[in-house]
């Protein structure tokens, strides 16, 4: 069957499977918490990276784990939003928000010692919590991980993220930059880069699957990107869309069996490091074996760094231009209270009712 006709039958005839949520969160406030953080952390930190000479730069900044104060929203967001959705799995290192109800229906609490190997643990790295999800006792086959800065602001469906049981996603290639403001996640796409180049070869996955690369929904700019890529027969690195994550676990199981020795290194670091992958080499290993629905995913999410400026993500909010809109913290605000407040005013209009995960 030709690949056009396969996504209709798919978008036709897309059966009746469960798909869970995941949600990790972490009260950066906790005494108990930021004590174990502080001696996994050790003293030696500048601008938010531990800098030591014999060992790998690590993130540590405070954006990491301050709460603004979203997560009730968006929880909101989920029952208002979300319906089709079967459970929620709430990830925490064991402290849980003030105003969450544990007894609350279809919510699933998970402690980090619950599934993620021992020799890992304690962990305050967010990647070797995501990359063990696939362990969780309970969760559905395919599952929609969020951050906790993503909220959802206007109806889906289960097609917004899977269609046919396959992930709904975007494929498109992207240079990883060296960044000299970042310390840390440009090596980590370039790990991820790496870890996939064992499997796959540029040139024919393109010419195996052109209408996963070139598909006629896609923005021009990642059409335009695909078309040069094409000059250079190696990866040079892979755009993920900054939003939620239409993951499947027998694709993190096969990772884990075909590329367990990378894994199993990145799970070693306590803290976010250089030598990390994250979950997104999930996404894209399953993108390039061809098992995903391709789509434009820019018209239904939206994603902010937050700044001093916050006009523009302020109005998406209000104006609900987007389902889902990612608010990325930044180490580069001036007025964290003053900012914090005019968004939650904004949440407030549109998610004002309280959810039944609430006390």
């Amino acid at each position: 069957m030709k690949r056009k006709a396969a996504y209709a039958l798919q978008k036709n005839h897309s059966g009746d499977y469960p798909v869970d949520v995941v949600m990790c969160w972490v009260n950066g406030n906790d005494p108990e918490w930021r004590a174990e953080f502080d001696r996994a952390t050790g003293s030696q930190t500048e601008g938010g990276v531990r800098k030591d000479e014999n060992i790998m730069p690590v993130d540590t900044g405070d954006e990491r784990f301050r709460d603004w104060g979203f997560l009730k929203y968006w929880f909101r967001g989920v029952e208002k939003f979300m319906p089709w959705v079967r459970d929620v799995y709430f990830v925490t290192w064991g402290h849980l928000p003030d105003f969450l109800d544990p007894d609350a229906d279809r919510l699933k609490i998970v402690r980090h010692e619950e599934y993620i190997p021992e020799k890992y643990l304690p962990t305050f790295n967010s990647n070797v919590i995501e990359l063990n999800y696939h362990r969780i006792d309970g969760l559905s086959e395919r599952f929609v991980y969020f951050n906790d800065d993503m909220l959802i602001l206007a109806p889906t469906r289960r097609e917004d993220f899977f269609i046919g049981g396959q992930p709904v996603d975007m494929l498109s290639f992207q240079p990883d930059v060296a960044n000299e403001s970042d310390d840390i996640m440009p090596y980590i796409y370039l790990n991820n880069m790496m870890l996939l180049a064992r499997h796959f070869d540029k040139r024919k996955c393109v010419k195996k699957h052109p209408g996963d690369y070139f598909h006629p929904g896609y923005p021009l700019s990642r059409l335009a990107y695909n078309a040069l890529e094409m000059a250079f027969p190696r990866y040079t690195g892979l755009y993920t869309v900054h939003g939620p994550s239409p993951l499947v676990k027998s694709t993190m199981k096969h990772l884990w069996e075909t590329d367990g020795d990378k894994l199993d290194e990145c799970c070693m670091n306590k803290l976010r490091s250089r030598g990390d992958v994250n979950q997104y080499v999930i996404r894209e290993y399953r993108k390039l074996t061809g098992r995903f629905v391709p789509e434009n995913l820019s018209r239904k999410f939206a994603y902010f760094n937050i700044g001093d400026d916050n006009s523009e993500a302020l109005r998406v909010i209000g104006g609900r231009k987007r389902k889902v809109v990612c608010l990325n913290d930044s180490p580069h605000i001036t007025d964290f209270e003053g900012e914090k407040k005019k968004f939650i005013r904004a949440l407030e209009t549109v998610l004002p009712e309280k959810s039944s995960f609430e006390k």
